[in-house]
């Protein structure tokens, strides 16, 4: 069988700059596409999408946003937007009925994913910021989502970038994370304690561990992260499987 590619389009012009270190592409296969996230295009959906649903932050540093405005200005314009390392994508469901096939509505808008703490001089990536709206949650979208930054991460120019090694971190406690992407061949390789610092009343997120006293941020629960990881060598045998999974119809 010819190993699959993903489709991999310049994204159309816009004023929005990704300001990201490597060439930014639309990345689609025939149930998913990855578009660069415009937030005029994307960010409502995203915030009208995600507000019901509170748990999708129960294991990263972010709170229910209150708007529109206040998710693109602490997640764009202070995370995404400045740092050269970091590019967010859309999902779009292809296999959900839109009004129209080229456009994004809240009917295939899926949720977001994208690539972070990206490294060229170390041939680097992170993927990150995977939040997948319910409605899209169990069902073939997060594989392809996942599989599609792995094949342009990992497989040689011209079709990819060529990098040697994607990384995924996740709460220690976030079991279904750390499980799907262990089916996308992905290897735990430790887990960093006392990594990160929520703030607010995230008791499920914890490490479980009381700080102790006159600590500089008391009160704050403290996490044990998980990381994992899939390098080049890895990809040389686990991308047949990886397509394989993307490509299950149950």
């Amino acid at each position: 069988m010819e190993p699959k590619i993903p489709i991999a389009r310049q994204p159309s012009p816009t004023a929005y700059d990704t300001n990201f270190c490597f060439p930014v592409r639309e990345l689609e296969n025939e149930r998913v596409k990855l578009t660069p996230f415009i937030p005029d295009l994307h960010a409502d959906l995203y915030f009208q999408g995600s507000a019901a649903y509170p748990d999708l932050y129960e294991f990263i540093p972010w709170q229910t946003f209150t708007s529109t405005s206040d998710f693109v200005k602490q997640v764009i314009d202070s995370r995404v937007q400045p740092d050269n390392g970091v590019v967010l994508f859309a999902v779009i469901d292809k296999t959900r009925i839109s009004t129209s096939p080229s456009s994004v509505t809240s009917a295939n808008f899926a949720g977001i994913i994208g690539y972070m703490t990206t490294s060229p001089a170390n041939l680097s990536t992170e993927i990150g910021y995977a939040i997948i709206l319910p409605p899209f949650q169990r069902t073939h979208v997060t594989a392809n989502a996942i599989g599609l930054l792995l094949q342009y991460a990992l497989d040689l120019p011209p079709h990819g970038l060529g990098l040697r090694r994607v990384q995924w971190m996740a709460n220690r406690l976030n079991t279904r994370s750390i499980g799907a992407v262990q089916k996308l061949g992905f290897k735990l390789e430790g887990v960093l304690r006392w990594n990160r610092i929520f703030v607010g009343s995230k008791a499920s997120a914890s490490n479980g561990i009381k700080e102790r006293a006159r600590d500089p941020r008391s009160g704050t629960v403290g996490t044990d992260t998980a990381v994992l990881a899939l390098c080049w060598d890895d990809w040389e045998t686990e991308r047949a499987r990886v397509l394989e999974v993307m490509d299950r119809r149950s």
